[in-house]
């Protein structure tokens, strides 16, 4: 969207006139447009457009006159119709919307060709309202015998009858979608139900601490509760107010716990974003999420609070007239207290060793060796469709852009292709590609991973060529058709051994067959994937490959350019996008730097491993403040003991050596206890894990380990504090 001289991308949504009576939306502001505004060149008002409401009150101000006002949308404008309700965000959950276009008006934009009319581009969705009580498996019915007929008429281009008969064969299926569409959904479904059940075991380690730190307090307050009793407190009154204290700390610990989900929710789908694709959830909270929030805190709150006090409110009133001191163990509350802590410690050990999984998988994912160079690497797509130059002059105006982009300063070298690793345009599977007689798959014929690239493209990537030679200006239109091949591709066809020399057949159709020189062996580069190995790939002259139907069929390239070392490439998106627009000011270009590509690929494990290492410390504080509350209160509780020991003549060591030993029991069952239970649940997590072991033994025990420090640390504080009390004044208190 242009506004004068400045730009800025919105996010749009194609579609056809009926759109808003199919959906049932109607509009906040203004009108729909319908079918006589959906035809080419635009209906009675010209092209016109409905734009959401966030989008109204970010770029209007909410004005009321927006009605009528007009966005240059590709440099065509839109008169504005319509504003719909804010509780419309469009039908990709995940993702929000800016303006919505009538589809017949994507000709005026000029692209070439129309994506309207090309059968290459797959990227319209097609929605219906049933009628009422028609289920959708009757649609898929009906609709089966004419799925073919539609498939002939809709056929793209394709070179090869394989990719013919896979799209004939893919069959087309109705779905309900209440829900919409949505990529998060799927990318992100298994590991939100995996935080999911990390949320619930962090809830019930929060119980278990709050439990165990009300058993101890009120143990403490045995000798308060056995004067009321004998004063007349009636058992119910004593366990009324113990419920009060514990729902009024829950219900504090809830409405803290709302506004803090409030603010992390929000950074959650923050992470989400990247320069791919801006993530958009509508988080305001729901009614139903409240519900159950009020509800779980009021069960926690009944469930965890109700043991404690009932023991409490239970104590005899005999209890008042004994003058004496009962221990933790003493009471009876001591294997209560002492579960729990156990309990407590499991849990905090299954948090901490999950974190620890996707803390190392997401390192293993991050730094895992991709055969090239990521910091010094900047990618600018460049698309043509909107140039006035023909598509058979294209690969002259691309080298153009080439050499303009290498002169600007800070760039070591520029080098274009149709592909780039991880980036999801350009990459081609060549069927047809048949292996020579000297090898083990001699007359076989395989889908090879295949890319065009210039001359310089592995030097700007920092791909070593390990054989053979680079790709060089002879290598052109009319020369001697040549290919480079990666490791991956040596290793599964040639058993390892280096190719240089060996010919390939290629079927570029039935009837045409092409003879490939093998004269280069490059490194392996993640092109598809940074999860899976490295497919075997073959890189070909991008010269060789220009024709005018590919150039028409795919008007973009990619140019890569390498930073000068000490330059951050991020500071030459500008040079570059002026550099491109002196040579045709026609072409659309878009700049990011590999670093941030991989951002986004690596999203799913960031998130993982941020969330659940926040999981996994909050773990560790309850499982701290637990035994430093449970500590804490038995040394309280054994005061006077210690002081008799200590006047007996035991020195602050012996002192602090046995309430730690006391820590040291539950401690180590705690651990053994989550051992058992982590390495049970980590079967779980194993799709989600990269590079790791689900029952990785440095995760374990770096765990382990530093749940032990914790445990010592939160017994070693009030045992030192106890070591240092004097024992006359302890036994005078007494």
């Amino acid at each position: 969207m242009t506004e004068t001289a400045e730009l800025r991308f919105v996010e749009a949504i194609w579609a056809t006139g009926d759109v808003f009576g199919v959906l049932g939306v109607a509009v906040a502001l203004g009108r729909t447009f319908d079918v006589r505004d959906d035809r080419r060149g635009g209906g009675p008002d010209g092209p016109v457009a409905v734009i959401s409401h966030a989008f109204w009150q970010r770029h209007f101000g909410g004005s009321i006159d927006v009605m009528g006002r007009r966005l240059i949308v590709e440099r065509t404008p839109f008169t504005i119709v319509g504003v719909t309700p804010p509780s419309f965000f469009g039908m990709n959950v995940g993702a929000s919307f800016d303006v919505m276009l009538p589809l017949e008006t994507e000709p005026l934009l000029g692209r070439i060709p129309h994506r309207l009319d090309s059968p290459n581009w797959p990227w319209l969705h097609v929605m219906g309202r049933l009628t009422e009580g028609e289920p959708p498996e009757s649609v898929n019915s009906s609709l089966g015998p004419s799925q073919a007929r539609i498939r002939e008429a809709t056929m793209p281009p394709f070179d090869h009858a394989e990719d013919r008969a896979h799209y004939l064969r893919a069959p087309w299926i109705v779905k309900a979608a209440p829900g919409g569409v949505s990529r998060l959904r799927r990318q992100y479904e298994v590991a939100l139900l995996t935080l999911l059940g990390v949320v619930g075991l962090v809830l019930l380690l929060a119980c278990a601490s709050i439990a165990t730190l009300i058993l101890a307090r009120s143990s403490a307050r045995r000798h308060e509760f056995t004067v009321r009793r004998a004063l007349g407190a009636a058992q119910t009154r004593l366990l009324r107010q113990l419920l009060i204290e514990s729902l009024l700390l829950s219900a504090i610990g809830a409405g803290i716990g709302v506004l803090i989900a409030q603010w992390g929710s929000r950074a959650l789908v923050a992470q989400l974003s990247t320069w791919a694709t801006t993530a958009f959830l509508d988080l305001s909270i729901d009614w139903r999420v409240l519900a159950v929030t009020i509800a779980t805190t009021v069960m926690t709150a009944v469930l965890f609070g109700m043991v404690p006090a009932y023991r409490s409110a239970r104590v005899p009133a005999s209890e008042a007239l004994k003058d004496q001191r009962r221990t933790l163990a003493g009471d009876g509350a001591g294997g209560v207290i002492g579960g729990l802590v156990i309990l407590q410690v499991a849990l905090s050990l299954i948090l901490v060793f999950g974190a620890g999984l996707f803390l190392r998988s997401f390192t293993a994912l991050a730094y895992r060796d991709l055969g090239f160079d990521r910091s010094r690497l900047l990618v600018a797509v460049v698309d043509a469709c909107r140039t006035a130059v023909p598509a058979g002059a294209r690969a002259d105006l691309y080298e153009r852009v080439r050499a303009a982009v290498a002169a600007v300063p800070g760039v070591e070298s520029a080098a274009t292709s149709l592909a780039t690793p991880l980036g999801s345009a350009g990459v081609r599977f060549t069927p047809g590609i048949t292996m020579p007689d000297n090898t083990a798959f001699a007359g076989q014929t395989f889908r090879i991973l295949t890319t065009p690239v210039s001359p310089g493209w592995f030097h700007t990537f920092g791909t070593r060529v390990l054989a053979g030679r680079d790709f060089d200006s002879n290598d052109r239109s009319g020369a001697a058709d040549v290919v480079i091949v990666n490791e991956a591709f040596a290793r599964r066809y040639f058993d390892g051994k280096t190719p240089f020399g060996q010919t390939l057949v290629e079927a570029v159709e039935p009837a045409r067959r092409r003879q490939l020189e093998i004269v280069g062996l490059v490194e392996d580069a993640a092109f598809t994937t940074v999860r899976e190995p490295v497919d075997p790939t073959i890189y070909k002259p991008l010269a060789q490959q220009f024709d005018e139907r590919l150039l028409k069929s795919m008007p973009s390239i990619s140019v890569s350019i390498r930073a000068v070392d000490g330059m951050a490439p991020a500071r030459l998106s500008d040079p570059v996008a002026r550099a491109i627009a002196a040579v045709d000011p026609d072409l659309t270009v878009f700049n990011q730097t590999v670093t941030l590509q991989l951002r986004h690929l690596y999203m799913r494990e960031r998130l993982l491993a941020s969330v659940s290492g926040v999981f996994g410390l909050l773990g560790l504080l309850l499982a701290a403040i637990g035994l430093y509350g449970v500590t804490a209160y038995a040394v309280r509780l054994r005061r006077r003991e210690i002081g008799i020991r200590m006047a007996l003549g035991a020195d602050r060591h012996a002192v602090v050596r046995m309430i730690l030993g006391r820590v040291a029991w539950p401690t180590a069952a705690g651990i053994a206890a989550g051992t058992v239970a982590s390495f049970w649940a980590a079967r779980f997590v194993r799709a989600l894990l990269f590079g790791v072991d689900s029952r990785d033994p440095l995760a374990f025990f770096g765990a382990a380990g530093l749940l032990a420090v914790v445990a010592a640390v939160a017994g070693w504080l009030p045992a030192r504090r106890a070591s240092k009390a004097d024992p006359a004044v302890v036994l005078r208190e007494g």
